[in-house]
């Protein structure tokens, strides 16, 4: 009779064991996957909130300048957030060709790229060698949102 509630008491103590280990493996997991869709969903929100606009004027001789072989288009915030003016936050390509001589200049005085703020690209495509005659695209990208520009020569 005495070793019948012994063996009891040893099951019964086991299955506490291994359901305490299950409950902390769970627990750790649920625990990550709550802070992976925390973090996910900031990522998510902030690229809601970002939108850019081109609002250079395709036709006009501004846009390419042909002693400096540089492109310059002015690119609008008209997303709700605040976005970082500064190159490397923001990738151009120009006729599917990324560039890296991209210079980022916040206009009319202000001091960062705020809702309805306006900043200038100048970008030297291909190396500074120019573009050629015909028909060209830049592609600016910010927080996931993209903006098309195509522009004739």
């Amino acid at each position: 009779m005495a070793s019948v509630s012994v063996s009891h008491m040893i099951l019964f103590i086991a299955s506490i064991v291994i359901a305490a280990s299950v409950a902390g493996v769970f627990t750790d997991s649920i625990s990550q996957v709550s802070q992976a869709i925390d973090d996910r969903g900031l990522s998510v929100s902030e690229n809601v909130r970002t939108d850019i606009e081109v609002i250079s004027d395709s036709g006009s001789d501004a846009v390419y300048d042909e002693t400096t072989n540089n492109v310059t288009i002015h690119v609008k915030n008209t997303g709700s957030q605040r976005l970082v003016a500064e190159a490397r936050f923001i990738d151009v390509l120009v006729d599917g060709r990324y560039e890296t001589d991209v210079t980022v200049t916040l206009l009319d005085g202000a001091e960062s790229w705020g809702p309805g703020e306006v900043v200038r690209l100048d970008i030297s495509p291909n190396d500074g060698s120019g573009l050629g005659t015909g028909d060209h695209r830049v592609k600016v990208i910010v927080n996931e949102d993209e903006e098309v520009f195509r522009f004739r020569i």
